[in-house]
């Protein structure tokens, strides 16, 4: 008797999707369609009560290190109390255990390189620092399921902290001055956290469960070479702030899947050149301390509230920010190049993200995203 033929074809038939079709399929109209798209909040009022947490914990770090004997690591404290950013959606009891964990990882994120650059090591070095800090913050971030913002927030302690730090006690005074930022960031989350306990119950999120520590490791690894290369590509090209640009390569490869990472690249670009713009006004006024501190208060309570309708929004409210808590760190700096260079070292840094990205692809993450765009062409057609 005859047997038809299994329409199911073998393993070795399935489509193979070769890069250079993946690159291009990034450059689709659905894809940009969907960078721009306005998403849903998980809870609008725990996006709310980040924000405060965030802002408040800057706030009171930043003041409480102005008023001391060491007002120039304002900027460290700052970095410290963005550990608050962490497990916004977590019970209490455990939120209270990411941000303990998340503000020692940012003092780590300051001490290594500070240690490195005491020890002698030169610029290119320390680049190749930040991408091994950048990889292990990611493997550390994912196996203990400690959410967004990720790795990158760690990453840019870590850039703030290249400069070359002249004895043990700058050291153990930055690295002091980040722990203290912290525990602020604690105390706040503990003192504020009641306000989410009414949204919990309602959010409807699939439980954070660890990938593979495989997967975690091929990860961590893109990411430090995808860190390093960037990072060192901006630096020979003279560009003042080669770790921006390791930063945006960073955020963007932060994306579970290749159409997230593209869109977070188009986002990150469009709101750095926004949001850059708007330091620039700001900056040119010459402002004050107060003013910009209620700035960066004001730019991170912002960015909590409305990243999660579209990174592009973060964007440009988190841009000003950060470039105004690196004035607030070195008043020095030139203020009329930095925003300029934010955005250079940005798009070059996200850029070469999509790269890596698409470089270090598997066909598993190809063929994801053939499929996915080619349900969207079947719905729109």
């Amino acid at each position: 008797m005859h047997t038809p033929p299994d329409p199911t074809p073998p393993p070795s038939a399935a489509p193979q999707v070769p890069r250079s079709d993946t690159g291009l399929q990034l450059l689709e109209r659905a894809q940009w369609r969907d960078s721009v798209a306005l998403t849903s909040q998980p809870s609008l009022r725990i996006a709310t009560v980040a924000g405060m947490q965030a802002a408040l914990s800057v706030l009171l770090a930043v003041l409480l290190v102005h008023v001391s004997p060491w007002p120039h690591l304002v900027g460290f404290a700052a970095l410290g109390a963005l550990s608050a950013l962490f497990g916004r959606f977590a019970l209490l009891r455990l939120r209270m255990r990411i941000v303990t964990l998340c503000a020692g990882l940012m003092a780590l994120g300051v001490l290594i390189p500070s240690l490195a650059t005491l020890a002698g090591a030169g610029p290119a070095t320390m680049l190749g620092v930040m991408a091994l800090v950048a990889g292990a913050a990611t493997l550390v971030v994912s196996h203990w399921v400690l959410g967004g913002p990720g790795a990158v927030i760690i990453v840019f302690a870590t850039g703030a902290a290249l400069v070359p730090a002249p004895d043990g006690l700058t050291v153990a005074a930055r690295t002091l001055a980040a722990l203290a930022g912290g525990a602020v960031a604690c105390a706040t989350c503990r003192a504020t956290d009641w306000l989410r306990k009414d949204a919990l119950p309602h959010l409807e999120l699939p439980p954070p469960v660890p990938p593979p520590l495989r997967l975690e490791l091929l990860v961590a690894l893109r990411i430090t070479v995808a860190a390093g290369l960037s990072a060192w590509v901006a630096y020979l090209a003279g560009m003042p702030h080669p770790a921006w640009a390791a930063i945006g390569a960073v955020a963007v490869m932060q994306g579970a899947h290749l159409h997230i990472t593209m869109n977070r690249a188009l986002q990150r670009m469009a709101g750095t050149v926004v949001g850059a713009v708007v330091a620039w006004l700001i900056l040119a006024q010459n402002p004050g301390f107060g003013t910009v501190l209620a700035c960066i208060v004001l730019f991170q309570f912002v960015t909590e509230v409305v990243i999660g309708f579209n990174y592009a929004l973060g964007q440009i409210a988190v841009t000003p920010s950060a470039l105004l808590m690196t004035h607030l760190a070195a008043p020095a700096a030139a203020v009329a190049g930095m925003p300029v260079e934010r955005v250079m070292d940005t798009i070059l840094g996200a850029a070469l993200g999509i790269g890596f990205a698409v470089l270090f692809s598997t066909l598993d993450d190809r063929r994801q995203l053939a499929q996915l765009l080619a349900r969207e062409s079947g719905t729109r057609h």
